[in-house]
C-alpha cells in the first residue's frame, strides 16, 4: 500500500485540490483509494466533495471517535463513495482532537500504561484492515502543526508538498524539511518526501528561478488555474469531472493539467513501489466514462 500526506505550512496553495485530483487519478488507473481529511475548518476536502453533511451533528459517528476509542459503530460507515473514491468526512470534533487525545494519554497514564497521541490515526487505519482493503491513502491535513499534522505523517510516513512559487513558499519548504527530521527522530521513524509540486506558476523570471531551488525531485508544474479550481468547489467535484461535466468546451491548457495531475499519480505510484493496472493516457476524458462506484 502507498500512504502519503499532501502538506504545506504555507496555506492556500492548493494543498487540498491537489490531494483530491490525486486520489482520483489514482482511482481512474485502477486503484481503491482512500482519503482521510483532518482540516477543522470549513473549507475543507469533505466540503469539495460534498460529503460534510454530518459534520456539525454532534451524535454523528466520526473518525476522532475512533482514534479515542469510542467509535458508534464499525469504520466502515464512516466511509462515503464520491467519484471513485473513498472518503472518511471531516468532523467539527476535529477542533478538539488535541483536548481528546490529552485526556485519553492522561487516563492511560494513570493507570500506568503508555500511549502516543501521534499513532492513533494509524492505530485505527491498522485495525480497520485499511492496508489491506487499499492500494492508496492520502491524507490532508490542516497546514498548520499540531495532532492531525502529527498523525497524518505517523501514518504514512511519506510526504508530497505542494509548492507556493515564492520567497514564502520556499521558506516553508525549508521548515517542513526540519519538522520531518525532527518529528521523525523524535519517535524514531523514517519520513521520506516523495515529492514536490508547484501550484499556481505563472512563469515570471523569479519564480523560475525559484522553481530551480527546490530540493526535492517535481513531476509536474501546474500553472495558475484558478478559474477551474473555483469551478471545482462549486460544483463540489474533481477537476477531471469539473472539465468533463461543466465546461460547454474544452481548454487545452486544462486539459494539460489533468494530464500533470495523472502523471503526478503515476509519479507518486513509482515512488512509492505499486503499479497501477490500468493508466489512462494522461488528460483522457472519455465521454462515456463510467463512474466506478456511485
Amino acid at each position: 500500500m502507498l500512504a502519503y500526506t499532501v502538506y504545506s505550512e504555507a496555506g492556500g496553495v492548493g494543498k487540498t485540490t491537489l490531494a483530491a485530483n490525486l486520489a482520483v487519478a489514482h482511482r481512474r488507473a485502477g486503484l481503491d483509494v482512500l482519503v482521510v481529511p483532518l482540516d477543522p475548518q470549513d473549507g475543507d476536502l469533505s466540503r469539495l466533495f460534498g460529503v460534510d453533511v454530518d459534520r456539525a451533528d454532534a451524535s454523528a459517528d466520526n473518525l476522532v471517535r475512533h482514534m479515542v476509542g469510542s467509535p458508534r459503530g464499525p469504520f466502515t460507515d464512516l466511509i462515503h463513495t464520491v467519484e471513485g473514491i473513498d472518503i472518511i468526512p471531516e468532523h467539527n470534533a476535529l477542533a478538539d482532537l488535541q483536548d481528546h487525545l490529552r485526556r485519553e494519554k492522561q487516563k492511560a497514564e494513570d493507570f500506568g500504561e503508555s500511549y502516543n497521541i501521534h499513532a492513533q490515526l494509524r492505530r485505527v487505519l491498522q485495525e480497520a484492515d485499511v492496508p489491506q482493503e487499499y492500494d492508496v491513502v492520502i491524507v490532508d491535513p490542516p497546514a498548520t502543526e499540531g495532532p492531525h499534522l502529527y498523525n497524518a505523517i505517523y501514518a504514512t510516513r511519506n510526504l508530497l508538498l505542494p509548492v507556493e512559487p515564492s520567497a514564502k513558499g520556499q521558506a516553508a519548504v525549508r521548515g517542513l524539511e526540519d519538522l520531518a527530521k525532527n518529528f521523525a527522530e523524535q519517535l524514531n521513524i523514517n519520513v521520506g518526501v516523495l515529492g514536490a509540486v508547484p501550484v499556481g506558476v505563472k512563469g515570471t523570471s523569479d519564480q523560475q528561478e525559484l522553481l530551480k531551488e527546490i530540493p526535492y525531485e517535481v513531476p509536474a508544474v501546474i500553472g495558475d488555474r484558478t478559474s477551474m479550481m473555483e469551478g471545482c468547489w462549486r460544483q463540489q467535484c474533481s477537476a477531471f469531472r469539473y472539465v468533463r461535466e461543466h465546461r460547454s468546451r474544452r481548454r487545452d491548457y486544462e486539459v494539460e493539467t489533468l494530464a500533470q495531475f495523472d502523471e503526478i499519480a503515476r509519479f507518486v505510484e513509482k515512488e512509492g513501489g505499486i503499479e497501477a493496472p490500468n493508466p489512462p493516457e494522461p488528460g483522457t476524458l472519455d465521454e462515456d466514462e463510467p463512474e466506478v462506484k456511485a
